[in-house]
């Protein structure tokens, strides 16, 4: 099976996350899209970051009718902080009978040179770029591992969904209405 990859923190999971992975799951050759949920990424500070397994739940939760969608915990059983190249490694030594492709935003393609072992990304698996508002091309966009997919251009961030539920502004149509109930039944992020 080829199965898109798509890494994240999910803090929450909104709408954007959502038409992403389903736009690379029935627009593409992909099979599956799986939600790798990152317990901590080296490149972001932790201290609003809810627990592991709520970020799971939730995803779980919003993708839980749609079969081409999967909610994986694989990164929270590895050594932390996760490095993308290590769970690659780990995933494909664990399921040979699958090709992967790593989901990135296009605005992450200036920062993939610094991630550990990029050009081993590459080889391994490649990548599906989706558009993201403002981002500069870059020299990644020419590698044949590298494709760029067309999808709706989303300028949708958990950060702002943070603040507003801090400010006490709603999110409805932001996330999916099994996400915003459970954040609002359990005081997520206020």
């Amino acid at each position: 099976m080829k199965i898109g990859l798509f890494f994240g923190s999910f803090n929450p999971l909104h709408i954007g996350h959502l038409i992403i992975a389903n736009t690379m799951a029935t627009a593409t050759d992909l099979e599956q899209v799986w939600f790798v949920v990152s317990p901590h990424n080296p490149f972001k500070k932790n201290k609003s970051l809810l627990h592991e397994f709520d970020r799971l739940d939730m995803v779980e939760r919003a993708i839980a009718d749609n079969s081409r969608l999967k909610a994986t915990d694989f990164e929270f059983h590895l050594p932390k902080p996760s490095y993308t190249i290590d769970t690659l490694i780990r995933l494909l030594e664990r399921y040979p009978q699958h090709e992967f492709k790593l989901i990135m935003g296009e605005d992450n393609l200036a920062q993939f040179p610094n991630w550990k072992n990029h050009d081993k990304i590459l080889e391994y698996v490649g990548l599906y770029v989706y558009p993201r508002p403002n981002a500069a091309t870059h020299a990644f966009g020419a590698h044949p591992r590298v494709t760029f997919v067309p999808a709706p251009l989303l300028d949708i961030s958990a950060t702002f969904i943070r603040d507003a539920l801090r400010s006490g502004r709603s999110i409805r149509y932001l996330v999916p209405e099994v996400v915003e109930e459970m954040i609002v039944r359990k005081k997520f992020y206020v």
